[in-house]
């Protein structure tokens, strides 16, 4: 019956037959035959049906619920009976915020260390996403804000604190700075992060505290691309220090001080409330709050 759990959960993430079977590798024809034979078991209705996948049944939702419980649960066995026998191996996978994104070496570098048969796989994701890819059980993981926004019934472990720098050319009037407001910026032409992501709802926030609404000039998911418009010497951007340090490197930039009202929140290591957890993300869980700075 697992395997047709696990079709079920890729059915209601994709929300679409031919997708989730393509995302399992399976044919459509599997697919759909593998969710009539898990309604024949059950015996309740779990997919409205019509000319396209139109959603999941009340009973669907609930049976969803637990699907994602049990095959949690039957991965977790099969992780630990595997660590039994060969230590610990195999391949994590973490979404982790943009403005974590270079801090998480910290973490990975450190746990390889000193276990080298785990490999990672590291996608770049926002806060809303991190969560549904942990429920639907698409990543092991994720690092993320834990004191903006709510989590839901997740596992976390503190990291750091995140504290906020105004970047801009050397070539700009604020370049001699030793800090700066953020109302002093309002009117400055900046590039933020797209407003799906929780650090620029964060930014917005900071700007209504002083009276202040800011359009920015430039939007994208890339803190890359944030910094090289900055670096043409027309742009100014807000980043967290770690992230600001890291991508500066080099460049005729400068990083300022922002005066209050200072943000400072707390981006850690998330994970699904389960227990137990997989003797990797177990371990993971522990490196985590061995390196935390709170």
């Amino acid at each position: 019956m697992i395997d047709k759990l696990e079709m079920l959960i890729a059915l209601a993430r994709e929300e679409h037959f031919g997708r989730a079977a393509e995302s399992m590798g399976l044919t459509q024809p599997t697919m759909s035959s593998g969710i009539k034979q898990l309604e024949a078991q059950l015996g309740v209705q779990l997919v409205w049906r019509g000319s396209r996948f139109s959603g999941l049944t009340p009973e669907g939702q609930r049976v969803l619920v637990w699907a994602r419980r049990i095959v949690g649960d039957a991965r977790t066995l099969r992780e630990e009976m595997r660590s039994a026998q060969q230590g610990l191996s195999g391949n994590l996978r973490l979404a982790v915020i943009p403005t974590a994104l270079t801090t998480v070496a910290s973490l990975t570098a450190r746990f390889s260390e000193t276990h080298p048969n785990v490999s990672f796989t590291i996608l770049s994701r926002s806060s809303a996403e991190i969560l549904r890819l942990l429920e639907d059980l698409e990543i092991e993981a994720g690092i993320s804000y834990l004191d903006n926004e709510p989590l839901g019934d997740v596992t976390t472990v503190s990291l750091y604190r995140e504290s906020y720098r105004f970047i801009c050319a050397q070539t700009s009037p604020f370049a001699d700075r030793r800090e700066i407001g953020w109302d002093e910026i309002a009117e400055v032409p900046l590039c933020l992060l797209t407003p799906d992501m929780q650090n620029r709802r964060i930014i917005d926030e900071s700007f209504r505290e002083v009276g202040k609404r800011v359009t920015s000039k430039l939007e994208s998911n890339s803190t890359v691309v944030l910094m090289a418009h900055v670096a043409t010497g027309d742009w100014g951007t807000i980043l967290p220090h770690h992230m600001a340090e890291f991508l500066a490197a080099g460049k005729s930039v400068r990083i300022i001080p922002l005066r209050e009202p200072s943000r400072h929140h707390a981006v850690g290591l998330i994970a699904p409330h389960r227990e137990p957890h997989t003797p990797v993300l177990t371990a993971l869980l522990r490196e985590a709050a061995s390196i935390s700075d709170l």
